[in-house]
């Protein structure tokens, strides 16, 4: 965020204002190309949470047992005209909210999306707590299993956190550029990460004591949500109206989580290119759809078509999430911390009209050694460890 606020670019003339080289310029490109890349698989998955949406809604989705539920999403999710038709109409949701710009699109657009998500969150933890052997599903997310606590574990968990934030592509440093050189970052930043980590494990409530309350295995993935869930909703009085509210939650969250990741490549085609908003917009909306055409069709048509033992759906996840991401993060420190100088760049961190040096003196040093030495060393092995090297 500070790199953006500072440089007032994208990524792209962000990291090379900054780095002063080609370099860091092709730096910057490819984290823009990572969000892009992400935006065009992850739009599959959520033309899959909206369909799923309106099947709720129109009453479909009743289950007899875990067997039918799995040939329902099966027969879906291998449907090119269903996986390719939601795919491109989440893809167009997500740009007519980019269309309309920062202000009356993402910012107007997020102030609905946003408390509509926490209420939605609310009603679905009150419901969960309250059912019969809920305490199961608490106790399976909130008791410590020592066992699994390895350094592998803590990796791929450090990897996810990443993905979870946004980091690595762009995003930050794209709504970064749009802050005013007045804003107080850390002020702005804290409540983020803190709402963030909240609302995940209030829906890690909701989904476990639901699930539990119902005697099934919670699985994991795509089988949690579009499998277990909707048969658990099948089971539950008022399911019908808990899969709707469900559904609706995890579409609006996908919602916001993609018109991040566009946002970095729109920018870019306005600030490089000197493009229009409206043209940048639908042009990165076509161009997202297209590439995710190969993702939807991963499940029927291209379902024979493997990469390194992968379908095209997760080669390209793993690739992006897992190898692209971390080496964006790595480039941002290294960028930050030996390019452009941590104490240059807290300079332009002001807390409270003050410089951050001299405000919080002991919390910048906790940065400096974090940034400059254990960030860099943990995004190493973090990718070292995707890699299959330990």
């Amino acid at each position: 965020i500070l790199v953006g606020r500072t440089a007032q670019l994208s990524p792209f003339g962000a990291f090379k204002k900054i780095g002063k080289n080609k370099f860091w310029g092709l730096s910057g490109k490819l984290v823009i190309f990572t969000g892009l890349l992400i935006s065009s698989f992850y739009s599959v998955i959520a033309g899959w949470m909206l369909g799923y949406l309106i099947e709720a809604i129109s009453g479909h989705l009743s289950f007899s047992g875990a067997s039918q539920a799995l040939e329902h999403f099966d027969k879906l999710s291998s449907s090119a005209f269903w996986s390719v038709g939601f795919h491109f109409i989440f893809m167009a949701l997500s740009i007519l909210i980019l269309f309309l710009g920062v202000r009356k699109g993402i910012e107007q657009k997020s102030k609905i999306m946003m408390p509509l998500l926490i209420i939605v969150v609310i009603i679905l933890v009150v419901k969960g707590v309250t059912l019969p052997s809920a305490s199961k599903g608490l106790k399976f997310l909130l008791s410590p299993r020592w066992d699994l606590v390895t350094p592998a574990g803590i990796l791929i968990a450090l990897g996810q956190a990443f993905f979870t934030l946004s980091l690595g592509q762009g995003t930050m440093v794209t709504y970064g550029s749009y802050l005013s050189k007045k804003e107080d970052i850390p002020k702005s930043c804290f409540p983020v990460v803190l709402l963030n980590t909240l609302i995940a494990i209030l829906v890690g409530v909701a989904i476990f004591a639901i699930v539990f309350s119902q005697d099934l295995e919670p699985g994991a993935g795509p089988s949690l949500i579009f499998e277990t869930l909707p048969l658990v909703f099948t089971k539950m009085k008022l399911g019908y109206v808990l899969s709707i509210f469900f559904f609706l939650l995890v579409t609006l969250a996908a919602l916001t989580s993609e018109i991040s990741a566009l946002e970095p490549f729109i920018s870019y085609l306005i600030d490089e290119k000197g493009w229009k908003r409206k043209k940048a917009s639908i042009f990165t909306g076509v161009l997202a759809f297209l590439m995710g055409v190969p993702s939807a069709l991963s499940f029927g048509l291209l379902k024979r078509f493997t990469l390194f033992g992968l379908n095209f759906f997760d080669c390209l996840s793993f690739f992006s999430v897992n190898i692209l991401v971390p080496l964006g993060g790595f480039l941002i420190v290294v960028l930050v911390s030996y390019v452009w100088g941590i104490k240059k760049a807290f300079e332009h961190l002001k807390v409270s009209k003050e410089a951050f040096f001299h405000h919080k003196p002991w919390v910048a040093w906790y940065f400096k050694v974090c940034l400059k030495y254990i960030s860099p060393i943990l995004i190493i092995l973090i990718l070292l460890n995707v890699l299959g090297f330990f």
